[in-house]
């Protein structure tokens, strides 16, 4: 167990689990060692945590003066295992009471602090007014939190994962902490990493990847990715089924010469909410209020086979929102010959199963409005198909393109995923088409 020693010589341990970027984790309370974190749900794969004993507890020393224990005085104890680790900047996790101890360290050493994840954080700060130093002196002799002129200096981004166990967590800025310790009073403690550790691991993941912004779509926590300059004309990406916006990096690096490119991860895929609700009139929803979210509108979409489904339902029932569509090798919006059969993979994918068997329902008996509706869409269209190698019905690709008005069809022998096989093609048929 590694250890290290305090401003006033008392020697601290800390605990080491996984490989990554290292993520300083604060224990929920005075008494309370960090080993009942475990692993944070499976967070170990993805992140290195470094799970700090605080003073008096698991392999920590008792300090001999009891008055150093007080969250005011322990943030000198973050700051000299920052140095410790030798490291500029860092990313903190605190649960329950410890969120005091956090966002007071975050508030006295903000260009020390990259990120700050408070889970159920268990007081509100600022209820009884401030000291000099800026700490709280609460009536019942709480141990002191930050107050609110001090959290309203804080730089860096912060998550609040809620103590309502219906609440759903949201990234926030400092300046309006989610907001200001949302405590509900209970008395059960939260623990969002045993409750759903895959959601808590898709929320903390997606908060700390510098590449990853979100936004919510109509309750649903939507991450996505972002490439090119602010000013190019916008074009949104829409990945398939069982994948995620990170699929069309490659593509979306070449697009960002001369767009501004975004690609999300549908619900029930990558790093967004999992809501266990899915269904294609789901999946336009949820693209219709990632456009909107983004203050798109008249945007270029490209979807790729269920996502270029969606994209249709989209251009059919908010045309205002599509210029142009480029569907590649979707699934055709027809009866098929034979019922497609549900299958499963081995392992723990990406994403969730109860999203495919809704969808290959729905494939299997399609709204004949789908159909019906084909004739109604007024942006240009393009389909691309996979081919004699794709699994996709060809044929009914091109009657689904003969039935919207001047819909083009395209043929690329590279099977379904043609963005990734053939990537050169796939971006030689967009530029002909104008994107």
């Amino acid at each position: 167990m590694p250890k290290f020693t305090a401003y006033d010589g008392t020697e601290l341990a800390y605990h080491l689990k996984g490989a990554g970027e290292p993520l300083i984790c604060l224990s929920g309370g005075p008494v309370r060692a960090a080993a009942y974190y475990g692993t944070l749900g499976g967070l170990d794969a993805h992140h290195r945590l470094v799970l700090l004993d605080l003073r008096g507890t698991g392999g920590s020393a008792e300090p001999v003066d009891p008055q150093t224990c007080r969250w005011d005085r322990q943030t000198d104890d973050i700051e000299a295992l920052r140095e410790h680790l030798g490291l500029d900047r860092v990313h903190l996790l605190a649960h329950s009471a410890s969120g005091n101890l956090a966002t007071l360290y975050a508030a006295r050493h903000p260009q020390r602090v990259r990120s700050l994840t408070l889970i159920a954080p268990g007081t509100r700060p600022g209820e009884t007014g401030p000291d000099q130093d800026g700490t709280v002196r609460h009536a019942d002799g709480f141990d002191p939190g930050p107050s609110r002129a001090a959290l309203a200096v804080l730089q860096a981004p912060v998550l609040v994962l809620t103590a309502n166990r219906d609440g759903r967590p949201r990234p926030a800025r400092a300046a309006d902490l989610a907001p200001l310790f949302p405590y509900d009073g209970r008395a059960d403690v939260h623990h969002p990493w045993l409750d759903d550790p895959g959601g808590f691991v898709r929320s903390v993941r997606a908060f700390l990847a510098p590449d990853i912004s979100e936004l919510d779509a109509d309750g649903v926590r939507l991450a996505y990715r972002v490439w090119g300059d602010p000013g190019a004309p916008p074009v949104v990406l829409v990945h398939g089924r069982g994948g995620s916006g990170a699929g069309w990096t490659a593509v979306a690096e070449r697009l960002a010469a001369t767009r501004r490119v975004y690609a999300f991860d549908f619900g029930g895929h990558g790093l967004s909410d999992w809501p266990g609700a899915y269904g294609f009139p789901r999946l336009r929803n949820e693209l219709s209020a990632f456009i909107r979210g983004l203050g798109l509108d008249s945007v270029d979409v490209v979807g790729h086979s269920m996502g270029g489904f969606a994209a249709l339902l989209l251009a059919q029932e908010e045309p205002e929102l599509v210029d142009r569509l480029v569907m590649e090798d979707p699934p055709p919006p027809f009866p098929p010959a034979e019922p497609l059969p549900t299958w499963h993979e081995d392992g723990e994918p990406g994403y969730d199963w109860r999203m495919f068997a809704r969808i290959d329902a729905e494939l299997n008996d399609p709204d004949p409005l789908w159909t019906e509706r084909l004739s109604a869409v007024e942006a240009r269209t393009l389909v691309i198909g996979g081919g004699p190698r794709s699994p996709i019905d060809q044929d009914g690709l091109a009657r689904m393109a003969g039935l919207i008005p001047g819909a083009r069809l395209v043929t690329v022998d590279a099977g379904h995923r043609i963005h990734e096989k053939y990537p050169d093609a796939f971006l030689d048929a967009l530029r002909e088409f104008g994107i």
